[in-house]
């Protein structure tokens, strides 16, 4: 599973609340101090898909770029591939954000960086299911995107 979102936007929240007990998590924000985040990444969700884990990866994953190599290596390991995009709320995710404390709080600059990048997923990379997540009041509403 690949989250793709905005920081704040709730994705680490939906993977504790729903995926933490079954799926392995991946994130860039696990090995900070790693030169090559994105060669780490693809290493660890390649052990995990090896040993017939189901994985999330839990970043931005803004832009199509960003995602194609993850999702060769989910087709390599004959994974179902299935999107999560966390649908842009940036009023909830700058006031999530700023009740981070250290490291996890980014400036709000960096979330409207990633805003002006954030592409939708779509099925055309390569994803079999699709999700459209908005997190309102708290609550998760999840809903599956038809339309190929």
């Amino acid at each position: 599973m690949l989250f793709v979102g905005l920081q704040g936007a709730g994705k680490s929240t939906l993977y504790q609340a729903r995926f933490a007990a079954s799926h392995a998590l991946v994130s860039k924000d696990l090995f900070p101090n790693n030169r090559n985040k994105t060669r780490r990444q693809l290493q660890l969700v390649a052990e995990a898909l090896q040993a017939g884990r189901s994985v999330v990866v839990d970043n931005t994953n803004p832009t199509v770029e960003e995602r194609v190599d993850l999702i060769a290596l989910g087709r390599a390991y004959e994974a179902r591939l299935v999107g999560y995009f966390f649908v842009p709320n940036v009023r909830g995710s700058l006031e999530r954000n700023r009740r981070r404390e250290g490291k996890a709080r980014v400036p709000d600059v960096a979330v409207f960086a990633t805003l002006k990048r954030l592409q939708a997923p779509t099925f055309a990379e390569g994803f079999d299911t699709l999700f459209d997540v908005r997190l309102e009041s708290d609550t998760f509403q999840i809903q599956e995107r038809l339309l190929r």
